[in-house]
């Protein structure tokens, strides 16, 4: 090296310099060593560590997803232009599936009574045979309007008895009160649905748990907990898994981390008590289902 290219600095700058150097170094060993956002999981699941499966170009915009009397051989899901209901083993590269709709935004799905139940954002709901769902077209697809109030929704659930949990994401009922509105319905076998009670979440719980009175509740997907019967609550907008009693008292609110859960949509457990959430994609990232393996006793 030429000595023309050595920048002496003068000796009363010296020590100035050595301490501004110092003093970077400390920053930077602070700032490399900050610990990250802690993100918490509810008992018996890691929320940090999922399995995860990566859907079909069809599946880019997962929404709900469902099993069959909770077998995870077959994941069953639905996605938000076409109504159609896809199936396939967890993992495979390809989804098969029946129409019974040309279009529609359609954001849930459950399976009950041997009934598919699907979900519109605005509020109709359809049941068919899941019999019928063997890759040809559906023609004899039921839809029901006037069940549910003027809104959006987004989440739906229904469990072996066929009752059926569709829970308000935007609804005008709910405008003036810090709540979230939910309605139950009967599944017939033959496909009907019959109004059966309604149920209410109420939103400043969850408020109070995060600290922050100004924290929004927009459901995009709900279960129940097989063993515990807790309800699990996922809200895509503001990335929050809420966990209700039988009775939906709140009773946790955990914040998901957005690394793992970009946009979550969708949420069921299998037999084994085992937890799916599924993350829609966009046109770089594909859609996914995170698959968190209970390990409670």
């Amino acid at each position: 090296m030429s000595l023309k290219n050595i920048t002496v600095i003068p000796r009363k700058n010296r020590l100035k310099y050595i301490g501004l150097t110092m003093a970077s170094g400390a920053i930077f060993a602070l700032l490399s060593c900050a610990p990250k956002a802690d993100f918490l999981s509810p008992e018996g699941y890691n929320l940090n560590k999922p399995v995860k499966y990566f859907m079909p170009d069809n599946l880019e915009e997962i929404s709900g997803i469902a099993f069959n009397k909770g077998n995870a051989a077959m994941l069953y899901a639905e996605e938000d232009e076409n109504g159609r209901v896809y199936y396939m083993k967890p993992g495979d590269k390809e989804a098969k599936f029946s129409s019974f709709k040309q279009t529609g935004d359609f954001e849930d799905m459950a399976i009950a009574n041997g009934q598919v139940v699907m979900l519109q954002s605005k509020g109709k709901l359809y049941t068919f045979p899941l019999s019928d769902v063997n890759g040809t077209k559906i023609d004899n697809a039921q839809e029901f309007k006037g069940l549910l109030p003027p809104g959006e929704f987004e989440g739906m659930y229904a469990n072996e008895q066929g009752q059926v949990y569709v829970m308000c994401k935007h609804c005008d009922i709910d405008k003036t009160s810090k709540q979230t509105s939910g309605f139950i319905f009967q599944l017939g076998g033959d496909g009907k649905l019959t109004a059966n009670g309604n149920f209410r979440i109420n939103v400043k719980h969850i408020a109070d748990q995060l600290n922050d009175q100004k924290v929004s509740f927009h459901p995009s997907a709900l279960a129940q907990n097989p063993r515990s019967k807790q309800w699990y609550v996922v809200s895509s907008v503001n990335k929050l898994l809420v966990i209700l009693n039988e009775q939906w008292k709140v009773m946790q609110v955990f914040k998901l981390n957005p690394a793992v859960f970009p946009q979550p949509e969708g949420i069921a457990f299998d037999s084994q008590n085992n937890l799916y959430i599924s993350n829609e994609g966009d046109k770089i990232d594909p859609g996914t289902v995170l698959k968190f393996n209970y390990s409670g006793k």
